[in-house]
């Protein structure tokens, strides 16, 4: 273990070997943070500490899995037993083992984002509420927002509901958590809600997973909301053997729920707290680095910490004002070309645009395509989105998951089998696929055919399901609803369709060495819980495009900001509110840290957006960094 103890610096050494009591390590931009989890992990494990006894909490697959790698790799073992994952999928592994104590079965489906806003604007129409005045995504966010707070449907109702839209939204609610438990289905928000719940009315329960994890890790902590907040204190047993890393610099999530004060107030939780400061940088160049520290100064909301590298001072930080959008997307271009000129070892994989809000993307997007520029959207529609994907997805559920309406309504009549929508009234009534039979005899003869058709196939496909491996399972799917020839219509796109139902094969073979019940849960639940940050793929040489909200875990050598002026960036909404304009002061500093080599700040003098012409002035936050490190472009 000391050969491995060899790669870390003095205060890294320090917050790895450091075991016992409550541990908050103050992580800065690019220090190292990920590895410092990853040793203290395997450092536990070489001082005797069953791997089974460690919890260690992510914030995405990705870094889990990059985690467990690592490891893996430094303690030469091929199964560790390990429980790391995001909050989603540790909460999902408990429930599938607890969660028949509230009243779900364990093959639960998990609802995505559509899925839940499918179920939404059922509730709407069941309620005779107009979706032009009450947006289903209005609604499902604010949901959300609710039951993150752990708030009931109830308590929301009598306690919180004060303004009209709040009241339809109390309704909305209601139906909703009926809903879900009917259809034995849990969204996002439910993965943490009802584990909390399991082992707030089952103490037996907690107490086990209280003994099981004797050592608590929490990555990312200043991203936290109430109810992971909850839930972590719940699991921490007397020992108080808790380790969170992060960096209250970098809390950009209030609009999800996320409190920096979990952070801020750590050690008034625990008392004896000992805390490591990771202020050593290795991405960026002092320039850089300098700028980023001048400005989240600025801020009163932090912890002190104060980031430096032994990086060379590096180019000065360029700020380019443009005349409009175009020409600030034209100016990237020209810069791109000269950066691939004079570095011949970059490629448009190490370059990023980063903006505040998405509608940014289209007149950038205008521009790269007229010089035909490869991008990519980080945040647009996911793979596991796509219509051909979610309705192989939807036929996998309703086959783990046969209560599972949202599903089932989604693919009964794909491919089209002449069920139509004045036939899907006849589903309301159903609390199971298998009730479909008795609605034979109640519609009309086309109807019938074509349910008659669908649940023959279903039937067909549920005993297959219990032969074969997940993949298999997919392909007597395809075959049996003759999948590809409603795809493949002679388009370019039709055969797109149809690579991402094969792209969705491939990865439904990494489950095949599991029985075929495992097989097909393990998939459903994997895919449910990847977001979009997870499923990019940087093997084609492109920029990537993306709002400083998903930049957050990434670095890239060249990084360009846009739309760096006043209500554009700090966004209009937070010119009132200290908080507000403090937490947009960290997402600018997190942009900037993102940076390796060089860095550019671009505003306009006029914009067209959202269907208007705005003039604004420079950001603030231009004024606010050290001016000698600026360097204006002509």
């Amino acid at each position: 273990m000391k050969d491995i103890l060899k790669d870390l610096n003095p205060e890294q050494k320090k917050a790895v070997t450091t075991i016992d009591g409550p541990i908050l390590i103050l992580a800065g931009a690019g220090s190292g943070k990920t590895r410092v989890i990853t040793y203290r992990i395997a450092y536990l494990i070489s001082q005797g500490i069953s791997a089974q006894n460690i919890l260690a909490v992510t914030f995405t697959n990705k870094a889990a899995g990059e985690m467990k790698e690592r490891i893996i790799k430094l303690l030469g073992e091929k199964k560790l037993g390990l429980w790391i994952g995001t909050f989603h999928s540790i909460c999902a592994r408990i429930l599938r083992r607890e969660i028949k104590h509230i009243g779900f079965e364990s093959n639960f489906s998990i609802y995505d984002t559509s899925d839940q806003i499918s179920l939404i604007k059922e509730i709407l129409k069941l309620l005779g509420i107009d979706e032009k005045m009450f947006n289903p995504n209005a609604v499902s966010s604010k949901i959300s927002s609710i039951k993150n707070e752990l708030i009931s449907p109830i308590t929301y109702s009598n306690n919180f509901a004060n303004s009209y839209f709040d009241q339809k939204v109390a309704e909305v609610y209601e139906v909703y958590e009926k809903e879900l438990k009917k259809r034995n289905a849990l969204d996002f928000d439910d993965l943490i809600s009802k584990t909390i719940e399991v082992l707030d009315l089952h103490p037996e329960i907690l107490e086990r997973y209280r003994k099981m994890f004797q050592y608590i890790l929490v990555d990312e902590y200043q991203d936290t909301n109430r109810s992971q907040y909850l839930l972590v204190k719940m699991l921490t047993n007397n020992k108080n053997n808790i380790c969170v890393v992060g960096d209250p610099d970098q809390s950009i999530y209030n609009f999800r729920g996320a409190d920096i004060r979990n952070i801020l107030n750590f050690e008034k939780d625990h008392p004896n707290t000992k805390i490591f400061k990771l202020e050593e940088n290795y991405r960026s160049t002092k320039n850089i680095l300098n700028c980023a520290q001048g400005l989240i100064e600025k801020n009163k909301q932090r912890k002190k910490k104060d980031i430096w590298t032994k990086n060379e001072a590096g180019e000065m930080v360029t700020v380019f004002q443009a005349f409009n959008q175009i020409e600030e997307g034209e100016y990237i271009v020209s810069e791109i070309r000269k950066i691939l000129r004079f570095d011949k070892k970059a490629t448009l994989n190490d370059m990023v645009v980063f903006y505040r809000t998405h509608a940014q993307s289209r007149a950038l997007e205008e521009v790269f395509l007229n010089n035909s520029t490869p991008y990519r959207i980080i945040g647009g529609v996911s793979f596991y989105a796509r219509r051909e994907v979610k309705d192989i997805l939807s036929y996998l559920n309703i086959l783990n998951n046969p209560a599972d309406l949202t599903s089932l309504k989604r693919i009964i009549n794909v491919p089209t089998r002449g069920i139509g929508l004045g036939a899907m009234k006849y589903l309301v009534g159903i609390n199971n696929i298998n009730d479909i039979k008795d609605l034979l005899e109640k519609v009309d003869p086309r109807t019938k055919k074509g349910l008659e058709k669908f649940y023959n196939i279903y039937r067909k496909l549920k005993e297959e399901s219990s032969r074969v491996v997940v993949s298999d399972l997919i392909s007597a799917i395809l075959k049996d609803i003759e999948y590809k020839d409603h795809l493949i219509d002679g388009t370019h796109e039709g055969e797109s369709r149809w690579e991402n139902v094969k792209e969705l094969m491939s990865v439904a073979k990494r489950f095949d060495d599991l029985n075929p019940n495992e097989s097909l849960a393990s998939f459903l639940q994997d895919v449910s819980l990847i977001t979009s940050a997870d499923n990019q793929d940087y093997n084609k040489e492109s920029i990537s495009l993306m709002t400083l909200h998903s930049a957050k875990g990434l670095e890239f050598d060249y990084v360009f900001i846009v739309g760096m002026e006043e209500n554009i960036f700090p966004h209009a909404q937070s010119m009132t509110d200290e908080h507000d304009l403090e937490e947009e002061r960290r997402l600018c500093y997190v942009g900037i840290t993102r940076a390796k080599k060089r860095l550019y700040f671009i505003y306009t003098n006029s914009r067209m957006l959202y269907g208007g012409v705005q003039s604004n002035p420079p950001s603030r936050f231009l004024e606010e960094m050290p001016s000698e490190l600026l360097r204006y472009s002509q």
